[in-house]
């Protein structure tokens, strides 16, 4: 964390109320559309964040120091969101996990919005995304899309540091050999 970080979330923990609402408002658009990613309800997750956030004021006590505010906000919301979908859906399955993370799409939307200079529409990358496994989808939409380290998303995924890495490797080389697929039949229908 910088200084700037680590005096916010210090004051926070602390019980400045001004220092919560800041984390709060630079941090809750980001999880909201990261929670749906998993729940594609926008009011459950918009009361699971909500909830997320009053036990996180609640409860700042016994937080302990965190390396990235950022990182950490994901890592728990994630949990709480995942708890709370297992409740709301009465899953008995212990893997209730992969049941969300299969689920995880990316949107036309986000694929606009940080696209920069590319060949193919938006609708084909998001297409060649959505057709990637779903951990590489969350590792791809976790490093590009919320611009987090490795080292984050490895928390947050709760795999190794070079798993993530190796994931990353994977989504790219399907997503160029797809590009490059989807590039070569345009050409050949143009003619």
């Amino acid at each position: 964390m910088n200084s700037s970080e680590n005096t916010l979330w210090y004051s926070f923990l602390s019980g400045d109320k001004n220092a919560f609402s800041a984390i709060f408002k630079m941090n809750y658009s980001e999880l909201y559309n990261y929670g749906l990613k998993f729940s594609k309800c926008p009011s459950l997750t918009k009361d699971c964040l909500q909830d997320f956030f009053i036990y996180l004021y609640t409860h700042r006590d016994s937080i302990n120091e965190v390396k990235s505010i950022k990182s950490y906000l994901f890592i728990s919301f994630r949990r709480a969101l995942l708890k709370k979908l297992k409740e709301e859906r009465r899953f008995t399955d212990t893997d209730v996990e992969s049941v969300y993370v299969s689920n995880f799409e990316f949107s036309p939307e986000e694929i606009a919005i940080r696209q920069e200079i590319s060949n193919i529409k938006s609708d084909t990358l998001t297409t060649i995304l959505n057709n990637l496994p779903p951990r590489e989808r969350e590792a791809i939409y976790l490093k590009y899309y919320s611009e987090l380290k490795v080292s984050e998303i490895s928390s947050i995924m709760n795999i190794s540091y070079q798993s993530v890495l190796n994931t990353i490797q994977k989504a790219f080389k399907k997503i160029r050999n797809a590009t490059e697929n989807e590039m070569i039949s345009n050409i050949l229908k143009k003619n």
